[in-house]
């Protein structure tokens, strides 16, 4: 039972790449070859109709897209792991409320900082939606740096599948505000025996 992964370094696709060798799953890394920010081969869209990475094949041969639910998936495949807290608790809640919350406003706003042509048709608009962008971007981590109350992770001592993709956002985030909770946080993921390795070979020593 094998997963197959398809990514491009440097995407997404770190988050789920730290789950998989986390939960100490087997995977094939098909890696696509092409920067960020660069288009996808065509070919790929029979893969996934978006053109979007990361996709990640099941061992079943079903296909997952969006990065936050295939974490949510792959803590609830691996119990015994402890990826996630349990589900049903309040630390589960909690999981669940900010892995949801960074895709939603965290990766949303960098998205529409880094490609506003996705949100309007006006091109005089394009610097207005960039700029709104940056504005909601440092709201959304500065809530998140607020909700970071015992660290050095998001729910405390134990590192979860939700810390390498705030890690990652955080990284991508270049807001110029003190974090110094998320600061503290992307230095454990970088630091972590596991993941350590995966964040140095998607972003070096970023």
């Amino acid at each position: 039972m094998t997963y197959q992964l398809y990514n491009r370094t440097g995407s997404g696709g770190f988050a789920v790449e730290s789950a998989l060798v986390l939960a100490g799953a087997p995977f094939e890394l098909v890696d696509l070859g092409s920067k960020p920010g660069t288009p996808l081969p065509d070919e790929f869209r029979k893969t996934n109709p978006w053109g979007q990475v990361p996709t990640l094949i099941l061992p079943d041969g079903s296909t997952m897209t969006e990065c936050a639910a295939i974490l949510i998936h792959l803590a609830a495949c691996f119990p015994e792991k402890n990826l996630a807290p349990l589900p049903g608790s309040s630390e589960h809640a909690a999981f669940l409320r900010w892995t949801i919350f960074s895709s939603v406003n965290v990766y949303e706003s960098i998205l529409r900082r880094g490609y506003p042509f996705r949100f309007t048709s006006d091109p005089e608009a394009i610097e207005a939606t960039q700029t709104a962008a940056i504005v909601r971007l440092s709201e959304a981590v500065a809530v998140l740096e607020d909700t970071i109350v015992a660290g050095p992770f998001l729910l405390g001592p134990s590192l979860s599948v939700a810390d390498p993709y705030i890690a990652m956002l955080f990284l991508w985030s270049r807001v110029k505000i003190e974090t110094p909770r998320l600061t503290a946080l992307a230095d454990g993921v970088r630091q972590h025996p596991i993941v350590g390795p995966v964040w140095r070979r998607h972003f070096g020593d970023r």
